[in-house]
């Protein structure tokens, strides 16, 4: 069994004498498990970074062994922004939600192709952080798993403006008239969720990440009884680092 084929490295680990295990997504074969003999060395250590597009070869006598990798480097991504912690931060978790979510073997060529299109953006122009399609990414993500939100209309009213929260049951939007006495128990619905010209403030961010992280904990990691990747939950507390100190706050320590 042999394929050639452009594909992301979502993940990489040590793997005996020199050696590395790499998780690879590709449009055609989706996610696939190999070895790179002499990976984690120097010499290849740029070669297989999380984020990475490679044109890589994969080798091994049956379908379903652990195949041998060999790749040569197509858009190196992570040496891009490494003085950039928060998209670093969003390239590791975007890669670990692939790398946990998708069944391995499975092709998924339209997330593959959303993929590499987020990292190309979060690379390409790393400032400012282009959170607000990350977040879209990730509701892209549970689409494409056939968790689809809906955010296209009230669910109580039917109304198509003034769409602020979401059921944490069914995923749809709900207006603020719509809310009523309830909205204590519905999820906040940033603008940027809808909005592709919107990349809002480390507030949105932090509203947008509680709503995907709740379906995507509820509907895809949560069935098979696995927390969300720990990619993403550092992507989580990075983001609540970013919010401004409340004035009570500064005030003691002021004190």
């Amino acid at each position: 069994m042999e394929w050639e084929a452009a594909a992301l490295v979502l993940s990489v680990r040590p793997y005996g004498e020199g050696s590395a295990l790499v998780h690879l997504f590709s449009e055609e074969h989706g996610v696939s498990h190999g070895m790179a003999r002499g990976g984690a060395s120097r010499r290849q250590a740029s070669l297989w970074q999380t984020g990475n597009l490679v044109m890589a070869r994969w080798r091994a006598r049956l379908a379903d062994q652990l195949g041998t990798l060999t790749a040569e480097p197509v858009q190196c991504v992570a040496g891009r922004i490494l003085d950039a912690p928060l998209q670093l931060e969003m390239v590791s978790s975007a890669c670990a939600l692939v790398d946990g979510a998708l069944p391995q073997g499975e092709p998924h060529p339209e997330l593959f192709m959303r993929l590499v299109r987020l990292l190309t953006l979060i690379s390409v122009a790393p400032e400012p952080a282009p959170m607000g399609a990350y977040l879209r990414w990730e509701a892209q993500l549970l689409a494409g798993l056939g968790y689809g939100l809906d955010l296209s209309e009230c669910a109580v009213t039917g109304a198509r403006e003034d769409l602020v929260y979401v059921s944490p049951r069914s995923g749809r939007a709900v207006s603020r008239e719509g809310a009523g006495e309830w909205r204590d128990r519905l999820l906040p619905l940033p603008a940027l969720m809808t909005d592709e010209t919107q990349d809002g403030t480390p507030e949105d961010w932090k509203d947008g990440l509680a709503l995907t992280g709740h379906f995507l904990s509820r509907w895809v990691f949560g069935v098979r009884h696995q927390p969300l990747p720990a990619a993403r939950e550092r992507l989580v507390e990075y983001v609540q680092r970013l919010q401004p100190a409340p004035p009570d706050a500064d005030a003691e320590s002021d004190q």
